[in-house]
């Protein structure tokens, strides 16, 4: 089993920021790109960002130069830097990762991952 635990979303003022981590346990060979997506009330998921097993990292219009996405791969955690929040980003958000569990007769066994979803309020 494969299990990802979000944590750090809250309220915060617009302009402020928080910082989203994404720790992946369980039965783990590898993880291949890992990302945050989000959904706020009435629309679709979204990307927000995401970042490969080696750092290229790849974000949303809306986010670029404002969220920052790194990982620690010894910790199999991800972490979404968000500064200059606006109300606009106020939404669920989730961590994603593609995660390799084994191996088998044709290859790798790689599965898409979910967690539960953090809650990001902003006030203006």
């Amino acid at each position: 089993q494969v299990q990802l635990v979000e944590s750090g979303g809250g309220l915060v003022q617009a302009g402020g920021s928080l910082r989203l981590s994404c720790a992946a346990s369980g039965s783990i060979f590898s993880i291949n790109a890992m990302g945050w997506y989000r959904q706020a009330p009435g629309k679709q998921r979204e990307l927000v960002a995401t970042i490969t097993s080696d750092g290229s990292t790849n974000y949303a219009d809306s986010v670029k130069g404002r969220f920052a996405v790194s990982r620690d791969n010894a910790k199999n955690t991800v972490y979404l830097q968000m500064n200059s929040l606006k109300p606009e980003d106020a939404a669920v958000y989730y961590c994603n990762a593609a995660i390799i569990t084994g191996w088998g007769k044709f290859g790798a066994h790689e599965f898409d991952f979910w967690g539960q979803g953090t809650q990001v309020t902003v006030s203006s």
